[in-house]
């Protein structure tokens, strides 16, 4: 099984759409109780698991959220599961937490990408401190992926032919070196540039150098393209 993550509902407010969640992950009773009181006395949701398979199981609100993970677990590792969500392309910003840590679990987890590593026992402050560093890590994230998905859904309103000239002049080429790598009339690529211009929202050129930036889009010399 595989955890699933659903999208909030659209009915819901900015706040409900904006406010973060902690996983927690942790196999002691009195301690996934004792974190779940203490991250909901700060306004945080928070959905607890006894271990990793049975978060993997459940379907996760996608929302801007944070793991807090122990490192020892019943079947699954914490710093095994870190590797599974990897593998499963799940990107949530991880605190670990150990009362049996050492550097070598330390530093895998760290080059793994967790937000801290939080040895037993910790201050309150501590790990509150690491959770808002991770939702705001992970809101980040979102953010730069939502710009990414609409820069392309822009991108996917471009005949091939206004792609084709703006991949051109973002990778240098004046209108007249677009024109004649494409067999067109200069001024038929200034209209296909201020097509592209128009539909992509780009303000300036440089605007539009980024946008292909950020888009990933090769901006080397295409074949010929048909309009």
């Amino acid at each position: 099984m595989t955890a699933r993550f659903d999208a909030p509902d659209e009915g819901s407010n900015a706040e409900a759409s904006t406010k973060a969640t902690v996983l927690v992950v942790e196999d002691d009773i009195s301690m996934r109780r004792s974190l779940t009181n203490l991250f909901q006395s700060v306004g945080l949701d928070v959905v607890a698991f006894g271990s990793a398979r049975e978060m993997l199981q459940r379907t996760i609100p996608d929302v801007i959220s944070c793991l807090v993970l122990d490192v020892r677990l019943p079947g699954l590792s914490g710093l095994d599961f870190q590797t599974e969500l990897a593998r499963l392309n799940i990107h949530i910003p991880i605190i670990f937490i150990t009362g049996h840590g050492d550097i070598p679990m330390t530093v895998r987890a760290m080059k793994e990408g967790a937000v801290d590593f939080l040895s037993k026992p910790f201050r309150d402050q501590e790990l509150l401190d690491a959770v808002v560093a991770a939702t705001e890590r992970d809101r980040k994230r979102r953010e730069a992926q939502q710009t990414v998905a609409n820069l392309q859904s822009l991108f996917e309103t471009l005949s091939p032919r206004e792609q084709a000239v703006m991949k051109l002049v973002a990778a240098g080429l004046m209108n007249k070196q677009v024109a004649a790598e494409l067999g067109l009339a200069e001024i038929t690529v200034k209209i296909y540039r201020g097509h592209a211009m128009k539909k992509m929202r780009a303000r300036s050129l440089a605007d539009l150098i980024r946008m292909t930036e950020t888009l990933g889009v090769r901006t080397d010399r295409p074949e010929q393209t048909q309009v």
